[in-house]
């Protein structure tokens, strides 16, 4: 079968890719997270999200060009390394964590840092979070992007006190989870999850990616 065919994939894929372009465009930063889970009702964690790697890419290189002339150089050099890091420990991992681990460690992680959000968001006059906080949280978000393209939740707990402007903001994590998505794609291919079924799935999705985008940036 040259791709899949399911009826009930396409119902929750089709939504989740649309949430995953808002988000990516900043409004409703972290939602995105859910892309991953939603088509997990569908399909196993691992192939949702080696289905979503051209999507995302299509999607990065739309939000940098709408935000290419806002983005915190200096923050961004200080979170790539960190990002990439976790990559290497969610290549390391990822044959050795069972797929119902997988989707146990993303859904433990996206509940975490929503409760860090309700019970204890940031206050006006708080002041930033330390650099090894950054750090922490950083390799953890390079390390759930890896696995299950939920790297949002964990950054944004970093980020978001630091207190950018919205649009700083949004171009800073676009350029960011660009170079964390690209960065993805060899350890993908290793892993054997970029195989043709699921590359031509990706393509049948990916018309729903600009208008997703389009609708966060409006």
């Amino acid at each position: 079968m040259p791709l899949i065919s399911d009826p009930f994939f396409y119902a929750v894929a089709i939504p989740a890719v649309l949430l995953l372009g808002v988000s990516k465009s900043g409004f409703g930063a972290g939602f995105g997270s859910l892309a991953v889970p939603m088509m997990a009702l569908a399909v196993t964690v691992p192939q949702a999200a080696a289905i979503l790697m051209p999507v995302l890419l299509l999607m990065d290189l739309l939000g940098m060009a709408a935000f290419r002339n806002n983005v915190d150089r200096q923050l961004l050099r200080f979170l790539l390394p960190f990002g990439l890091l976790g990559i290497v420990i969610g290549t390391l991992l990822f044959k050795v964590l069972d797929a119902k681990v997988v989707a146990g460690i993303v859904g433990g992680f996206t509940l975490l840092f929503l409760a860090q959000r309700l019970l204890f968001p940031p206050k006006p006059d708080s002041p930033p979070p330390p650099r090894w906080l950054g750090a922490l949280l950083t390799t953890t978000s390079g390390f759930t992007s890896f696995i299950a393209h939920a790297g949002g939740p964990p950054i944004n707990a970093y980020v978001i006190p630091l207190k950018l402007t919205p649009v700083l903001f949004t171009g800073t994590m676009a350029f960011f989870f660009f170079f964390i998505n690209l960065a993805k794609w060899i350890p993908y291919a290793w892993l054997g999850l970029l195989d043709m079924r699921n590359m031509l799935t990706s393509l049948a999705l990916l018309p729903f990616a600009p208008i997703g985008v389009w609708v966060g940036v409006r």
